[in-house]
């Protein structure tokens, strides 16, 4: 085993891979409890907050993911002091807006996939609104939310990569560094590039993780959702 491989690996894994699994827990966490609540808050029939959350879905769904890093990471600073973010958080940030905008627009549909009788039955036995959906509406369509929240998982991994350009230290950020520092000619004169191996072992390493995620989601939807 060629000597640069070692630690190349190591620095990989420790920094890179940690980094990408911290960013798409962390944002799949708050994108799913935003999503429901704002979901579930779709379906009142307030006009004013189901504007203001339909606003909010259409808009963050609607940006690409790398131009919202853009703005809450170069954007934020010339907007206020307190609104600049390191790397890190800047593309957790955008990575959470994004996917609870997703988790609020499927957690609508699951509501709504409720027959009314469990809504009337709710309201028969005393619960108010939120009693209602609390305690009956939402353990329900928590069910059916399984399969997309096991996708969204697939996609803010994917996604993550977008955080390397603007600095955060995730997987394919941690590859190009490897692939920088290895190009760097030594004291003898002589260096090799391995991007192929370097940027092929990020291809694998993806496909491991997320290849099982989207066959879960598969099995979860026709077992669940059935």
């Amino acid at each position: 085993m060629p000597d640069w491989v070692e630690p190349v690996a190591r620095y990989m894994f420790q920094e890179g891979l940690k980094g990408t699994l911290r960013i798409a827990v962390i944002s799949v966490v708050a994108s799913t409890v935003i999503g429901v609540v704002l979901g579930t808050l779709l379906t009142i029939r307030f006009w004013p907050t189901r504007a203001l959350i339909r606003g909010y879905v259409e808009v963050w769904r609607g940006l690409p993911i790398i131009v919202t890093l853009f703005m809450i990471f170069f954007l934020g600073p010339v907007i206020a002091d307190r609104f600049e973010f390191d790397p890190f958080t800047a593309a957790t940030i955008g990575l959470t807006l994004w996917g609870s905008a997703q988790v609020a627009e499927a957690t609508r549909g699951a509501v709504q996939s409720i027959p009314r009788e469990q809504h009337e039955a709710a309201s028969a036995l005393g619960f108010g609104w939120v009693g209602r959906h609390v305690y009956v509406i939402l353990p329900q369509a928590l069910r059916r939310l399984i399969p997309p929240l096991v996708s969204l998982l697939v996609g803010i991994i994917l996604n993550s990569t977008l955080a390397q350009v603007i600095g955060a230290n995730e997987l394919l950020e941690s590859a190009e560094r490897s692939v920088e520092r290895l190009a760097a000619p030594p004291p003898s004169g002589m260096f090799e590039i391995h991007a192929i191996e370097i940027y092929g072992a990020v291809m694998v390493v993806f496909f491991l993780i997320c290849f099982p995620l989207t066959r879960l989601a598969a099995y979860l939807e026709r077992k669940l959702v059935a």
